[in-house]
């Protein structure tokens, strides 16, 4: 079973999905000019607002409502990034793709940042409201925008297997492999305590899962930057040997076999998309519950997580390997090979440290990941019993499906509904990806003008006027 998911994997990948999102990436980069490149520092400006002035609790009509903030929706959306693709997913890609695989990580986050721009910015703009807070994403703006429900359920329902159930297992297995290597601890013990945990959490709804990862993700983030940082400067007379064995890894100069720059490609960009999610449809669900004064602001907010989670924490996991020379160890593999590598260069405290780290990675990708699939459940359905056998199936079963599955099954499971999802939501920003153009025009515009805080209404665009619910 497992070679033929295998097979279809690799006929997905090289055959459709990486020329479609490198193609996508130029095309939405050529006609926002750049936006990833030339407005990074609009970015962190509303990043920063945002995490200052916190949640906005009155909506434009005086009345009082819970609301996520930009820098809360930021937070849930860098949680499902910044996980096991950062440390583990990384050094899959470097143990089978050789080091190339990084150089080809670091361009589908380039090119994907335009990709993750548009896909946010539609999801804010066909967002509805919901009594907890706003609610989005490609199932609605796939029915809102593209008026086509078939294809808004099959994106639903791919999305709810594809993050609640099939990457929860893979972060729940490798945290249980981290602590293994670490402690010693069974696998079995560590899936009872990790689904008790989410369990607790995911019943707390939006609101709670926003606070939690507000507070995990910039503890994790900066902690492994930090440490990577003295691991680099501790290193520095090897970082011209890295960047040239990456380099040249990457375009075939060091391999002898034809057929293996293709597998450093696919593996770069598969293991690329799986950490920074640019165009895979999972973003644009959080980017939605934001409270902005237009939809640009979330767009760029959520372009700029595509840059902090693959440029900057997968290249620490990345030169921390390649530093420590064991990428070409047989055998080593996964959250094993960073665990290592780490240890190599501070001592048994690397194992220990890796394993807290991915637990705090991991652990806010799956209540992160769980809430991609709620947003979506109720998409299809209004039925409370049928979200509460979900959040008992993603937070309970799958969790601990993945702490006693083998690494191999939940990757390549992982792989594939990745493929089938990202595929469907590509055809969907491609037919809407004008709007989101016609809107980036409008706040440059604004900017243009001296007005510092650009707000969109929705005449803007009458042709799908009616469509839209949140704007005035």
């Amino acid at each position: 079973m497992n070679e033929i998911i295998t097979q279809i994997n690799d006929a997905l990948w090289t055959y459709l999905l990486i020329g479609a999102l490198v193609a996508c990436g130029l095309w939405f980069t050529w006609k926002t000019k750049g936006v990833q490149f030339k407005m990074i520092g609009e970015m962190f400006r509303l990043l920063t607002d945002s995490a200052t002035s916190g949640t906005k609790d009155f909506d434009q009509k005086g009345n009082r409502h819970k609301h996520i903030s930009s820098f809360q929706a930021f937070a849930v959306s860098v949680a499902t990034r910044v996980g096991t693709g950062n440390l583990a997913g990384v050094a899959t890609a470097i143990a089978i793709g050789g080091p190339g695989a990084v150089f080809w990580m670091w361009v589908i986050a380039l090119i994907g940042s335009a990709t993750a721009f548009v896909e946010s910015t539609l999801g804010q703009l066909f967002k509805q409201r919901h009594k907890e807070s706003f609610i989005g994403g490609p199932a609605y703006y796939i029915q809102n925008g593209l008026h086509c429900r078939w294809m808004a359920c099959l994106f639903a329902i791919l999305l709810t297997i594809t993050f609640g159930l099939s990457y929860n297992s893979i972060q729940s297995n490798t945290i249980c492999s981290a602590m293994q290597e670490a402690f010693g601890w069974n696998h079995v013990v560590m899936g009872v305590i990790l689904s008790a945990i989410a369990l607790f959490i995911i019943f707390g709804g939006i609101h709670r899962i926003a606070k939690v990862s507000a507070v995990l993700v910039p503890l994790m983030a900066i902690g492994y930057f930090i440490l990577a940082i003295i691991i680099v400067l501790m290193n520095i007379q090897l970082i011209p040997h890295v960047l040239k064995i990456i380099f040249a890894n990457a375009f075939g100069l060091e391999q002898s076999i034809g057929g293996t720059i293709g597998a450093t490609v696919m593996n770069g960009v598969k293991r690329g998309l799986f950490s920074n999610e640019a165009g895979e449809g999972s973003a644009p669900n959080v980017a939605a519950t934001a409270i902005v004064t237009h939809p640009v602001k979330q767009g760029l907010i959520q372009a700029l997580g595509v840059f902090t989670d693959t440029l900057l924490v997968c290249s620490c996991t990345a030169f921390i390997i390649l530093i420590s020379g064991l990428y070409n160890t047989p055998g080593l593999n996964g959250i094993a090979l960073t665990q290592t590598a780490l240890n190599s260069e501070i001592g048994s405290f690397g194992a220990t440290f890796i394993a807290i780290a991915i637990f705090l990675f991991a652990f806010s990708s799956i209540i992160g990941n769980y809430y991609y699939g709620e947003a979506n459940i109720r998409f299809m359905t209004k039925s409370r019993h049928v979200l509460t056998v979900y959040r008992l199936f993603s937070g309970g079963l799958m969790v601990m499906f993945g702490a006693m599955a083998s690494l191999e099954i939940v990757w390549n499971l992982g792989d594939l509904c990745m493929a089938l999802l990202t595929a469907c939501n590509l055809i969907a920003i491609i037919g809407l990806g004008k709007y989101a153009f016609r809107l980036l025009d409008d706040y440059r515009q604004q900017k243009k003008d001296g007005i510092r805080e650009p707000v969109f209404h929705r005449s803007l665009l009458p042709e799908i006027e009616d469509d839209l619910e949140c704007w005035e």
